[in-house]
């Protein structure tokens, strides 16, 4: 007997694999299947949610939709954001290193 799922149960379902698919650039196919996993939900009966989704029906919060200067823009911000938590990593390996060098008393 078929499962009766909540109309915000799917939106939010919906909503997940649209943000999947958008942060993690994977495929619809593997947002189906990994948000599947999580909500207990088939990749199937979650391709029928996504299609039938008045949100993806109207091509705002398509993973397709993002405009060349959005996406242009949120990569950048990435960019900055993985610079920025370089220099820290590149910071803290060359004060663990500098611990390394120095002689030890005993």
């Amino acid at each position: 007997m078929p499962r009766k799922y909540s109309v915000e149960f799917k939106e939010k379902a919906v909503h997940q694999i649209i943000e999947m698919v958008r942060l993690e650039s994977c495929s619809l196919q593997r947002a189906y299947e990994q948000v599947g996993e999580l909500l207990g939900v088939s990749r199937h009966t979650l391709r029928a949610w996504y299609s039938d989704s008045a949100s993806t029906r109207d091509g705002r919060t398509t993973p397709d939709s993002e405009t060349m200067e959005e996406r242009l823009k949120r990569l950048r911000r990435e960019n900055r954001e993985l610079k920025r938590a370089n220099g820290m990593l590149k910071t803290a390996s060359a004060f663990f290193a500098a611990e390394l060098d120095r002689p030890t008393t005993k």
